[in-house]
């Protein structure tokens, strides 16, 4: 690492120190203890609602179904997604005693002796469900109608990212817009709301660019599966210089593609027996919220007519 390099990592940590200092500080946010985890205000939620309340209405032209999903998914769901091959040192699943009487008297005993006690916990077939979208694909059925199906999804994610950065949470929300449908449908869905969205975020007091991007593919394949995810443009990213425009931007949206990987993963058909496509435009909730705090300070009773007017605040 050059001295430049490390000049600009110090920067960037203490300007995300700086960023988490006045959340906190200010009330915006409760540190819980542990990295990536916040309780939220009357501020944050006002906020939170006000933009999540914008995004409805920017969407409102799709006629989704409504879905919400809670923060956990069935082992064998989550199993079909194969999200585990692609990013297991992201996901995490959920344990519960079943032992006996003598079996809890060890737990105890262990926990007495302040020494780890989860290995006495067994899997409960359950996974913190890590993308909003996984219990969709399930539900749908083998045969997707002719013209698609429109999806409007909010739920909690949870990935095992501790961080510091007030921009990256572990446990999160994202508003998605998913199409289900043929290979044109998902594209078009994908594509035509990316003027859309740029609009809405700019219309918060964003500064927003959108740049191809890829996911966080685990390992050696997985840097294979980024650069192909990059070239085949089938992710977008709404970014913004959270930190300022000597550090990279933050995502905070996106607008994704996923091609036949659902469709051939739930055995998802069109109307003419061909595999089914999908896409989705995902909402950031948290992090645009974040992102709103940062570029206009933590009262939001002080930021300009344009942001409250846009946000109805």
């Amino acid at each position: 690492m050059t001295i430049t390099d490390h000049t600009t990592t110090s920067d960037l940590d203490a300007a995300r120190a700086d960023l988490r200092g006045r959340l906190l500080t200010d009330r915006v946010l409760v540190d819980l203890g542990s990295p990536g985890l916040y309780g939220r205000t009357g501020v944050f939620e006002r906020v939170y609602g006000a933009v999540d309340a914008a995004v409805v209405r920017s969407q409102a032209d799709l006629d989704a179904e409504v879905l919400r999903f809670p923060p956990v998914e069935p082992l064998a769901a989550f199993e079909r997604t194969d999200y585990i091959a692609s990013f297991p040192d992201l996901a995490a699943s959920i344990s519960g005693f079943t032992g006996d009487d003598r079996t809890h008297r060890a737990l105890l005993a262990a926990r007495g002796r302040g020494e780890r006690w989860e290995s006495f916990l067994e899997p409960a077939d359950l996974m913190l469900t890590p993308a909003v979208c996984h219990p969709l694909y399930g539900l749908i059925g083998d045969t997707v109608p002719a013209g698609g199906r429109m999806f409007d999804i909010v739920g909690d994610s949870f990935r095992r990212e501790p961080s510091l950065d007030p921009m990256r949470l572990q446990a999160f929300h994202m508003h998605e817009f998913v199409h289900v449908g043929t290979p044109e449908s998902a594209k078009a869905h994908r594509d035509g709301r990316i003027p859309g969205m740029r609009a809405l975020l700019e219309s918060f007091g964003l500064a927003i660019d959108v740049v191809p991007a890829n996911d966080p593919f685990f390992g050696r394949v997985g840097q294979m599966l980024a650069r192909n995810q990059v070239e085949q443009s089938l992710k977008y990213e709404f970014v913004t210089p959270v930190y300022g425009p000597e550090h990279e931007a933050t995502a905070i949206s996106s607008a994704n593609l996923h091609e036949d990987h659902f469709g051939t993963s739930f055995g998802l058909r069109t109307a003419d027996g061909e595999v089914a496509h999908s896409a989705c435009t995902a909402f950031g909730l948290e992090r645009i919220t974040i992102a709103l705090f940062a570029a206009h300070g933590t009262d939001p009773d002080r930021w300009t007519t344009d942001v409250r007017a846009a946000l109805a605040l």
